[in-house]
């Protein structure tokens, strides 16, 4: 059988490409498709390899791997989280992502994944909301408003008509920034002096704060009746946003619970706490939201899985368009054993150059 040619060439997405990819199919329908892609794998959720990421803590933040694999192709991501490095400027949140190819092993794609990893924790959340939320919702509070905040609002307004925010920040010139970034939307948007004042009114409330901190950005007398909490703000050990009285009297749905009781809002609980995994309801296997008055929380920390649905909706959408290089990533010898041989006639060829 003759081999393929260009084996050593991989597609890659740098962050301009990316931005460029985003801008040529629209912000709001990239994370429409993307949802699209999103819930199509939680409903074949059982045929996904799953651990918990691996991570590594520090003092100051975590680098994490999270890989997947459907038994066709394989992913993973790399991702850090360090909330000081805002001070240095530089982003809390940077990651890039491989998708591979199951039966040879060899890289399909390398993308940048830090701008995509925000569009697809925005689209998980609202595809969560979908589920969760109260019928026809359109007023959220969008506590924390940071490099994530933009991305959460849209998806919620795309998938869900979310047109009513307001904003809440420690950092009111964060809340300035999202206001104007999101001004050409067409949202409501109301600047708060307090998260008590943010959540008046909200049948939605979106945490997503950044400090690797147990804070309590949520107190069990903000949360009213029927509210659904996306909380994405928790997502290491030590780091929360909700009081732990609100988890009590909220119908807590998960992505993977062996990750998500290390990381999330539930490892304030006992590790036999009931919760929901999120693609039982997605799939049909079980109830989301069941009445006006049931508080619901999403404990978002973000799966694997997510990063392989968003890593092979980027693959699709690159096919025969313009918004990717050609990366020269691996050897290819012209015949497989002779790698060393590759070596020797690159060095004759610089020799003779």
């Amino acid at each position: 059988m003759p081999v393929p040619e260009n084996l050593n060439i991989v597609p890659f997405i740098s962050v301009e490409n990316m931005m460029d990819l985003v801008i040529a199919v629209g912000t709001e329908t990239f994370l429409l498709e993307l949802a699209g892609y999103i819930e199509d794998d939680f409903r074949r959720w059982e045929s996904f390899d799953k651990v918990p990421r691996v991570a590594s803590h520090s003092r100051d933040g975590v680098i994490e791997l999270m890989p997947t694999s459907d038994g066709r192709l394989y992913g993973f991501k790399y991702v850090n989280g360090h909330p000081k490095n805002t001070r240095s400027g530089r982003q809390t949140v940077t990651a890039f992502g491989v998708l591979s190819d199951v039966d040879s092993g060899y890289p399909l794609l390398l993308s940048e994944m830090t701008i995509l990893t925000a569009l697809r924790t925005a689209a998980t959340s609202a595809v969560a909301a979908r589920y969760l939320a109260p019928r026809n919702a359109r007023t959220m509070a969008l506590i924390g408003n940071g490099a994530q905040s933009e991305f959460q609002a849209l998806a919620f307004k795309t998938l869900l008509g979310v047109d009513h925010l307001r904003l809440y920040d420690i950092d009111p010139a964060a809340t300035d920034r999202c206001r104007r970034n999101l001004d050409r939307f067409g949202f409501r948007i109301e600047a708060c002096r307090s998260a008590e004042q943010a959540v008046e009114g909200a049948e939605i409330i979106t945490t997503v704060t950044a400090d690797k901190q147990n804070a309590t950005i949520l107190t069990d007398n903000m949360v009213g009746a029927g509210v659904h909490i996306n909380a994405v703000g928790g997502d290491c050990p030590g780091k929360t946003e909700l009081h732990r009285d609100i988890l009590l009297r909220s119908d807590i749905f998960v992505e993977f619970p062996p990750q998500t009781r290390i990381e999330g809002e539930i490892q304030q609980l006992a590790a036999g706490h009931p919760v929901t995994e999120l693609w039982r309801v997605i799939a049909g296997e079980l109830p989301g939201r069941r009445s006006e008055t049931q508080v619901t929380l999403f404990d978002s920390v973000g799966f694997a899985t997510e990063d392989f649905s968003a890593l092979r909706y980027v693959r699709d959408k690159i096919s025969g368009s313009r918004y990717f290089n050609q990366l020269d990533l691996l050897a290819d010898p012209d015949e497989p054993r002779d790698l060393f041989g590759m070596l020797l006639r690159r060095q004759a060829a610089l020799a003779a150059a």
